[in-house]
């Protein structure tokens, strides 16, 4: 045990000692390359705060507006026809969306039910399966400065359709 402590405590020294040497060998200037990675990395930041911001927002304002609730309570009708329990509905409505609105969610059901009922288990499957797409495409676009997504939200938005549906399938295998 105290073998592999020493090893995760040492990786990071490890890592960045092998770094450093490569560097050296090269005859590269390692701290001119750390500081204009740093400041591209600074500029990447400065450039994705605004969408992340204007996401964050929309988010607030569709949980406390009730419109999340609204949604699941129409959509109902055909999640029961797919067999999508009515607790997992705000889940896999949410999780494009939101990652920590998610987890939230997916807290508020696993202390609701408890860990080892089949809704929490086909709740944390479901939001290891999905993608916060709306994020992911905030980030990465926003970063280069995409503004035309063309198909790009469609078809990550059918990739998490398909991923909540299988999910069910599978959690319904395993779990029932």
């Amino acid at each position: 045990m105290k073998a592999a402590a020493f090893l995760c405590s040492a990786a990071i020294p490890f890592v960045i000692l092998i770094i450093l040497s490569f560097g050296l060998l090269r005859r590269v200037s390692v701290f001119d390359c750390f500081t204009a990675g740093a400041k591209d990395g600074l500029k990447t930041a400065v450039s994705i705060v605004a969408p992340v911001i204007a996401l964050m927002v929309a988010i607030a304002m569709l949980r406390a507006s009730g419109a999340l609730d609204a949604l699941a309570w129409a959509l109902r009708p055909v999640t029961n026809l797919i067999g999508l329990d009515e607790n997992l509905l705000p889940l896999a409505l949410l999780r494009p969306v939101s990652g920590s609105g998610s987890i939230g969610i997916v807290t508020g059901i696993v202390n609701t039910f408890g860990p080892d009922s089949a809704v929490a288990k086909t709740a944390c499957v479901m939001a290891g399966a999905t993608e916060t797409t709306f994020y992911t495409l905030a980030v990465y676009f926003g970063s280069v400065g995409i503004k035309n997504t063309r198909h790009t939200v469609a078809a990550a938005l059918f990739a998490d359709l398909a991923s909540v549906v299988l999910c069910l399938i599978v959690c319904r295998f395993f779990f029932q």
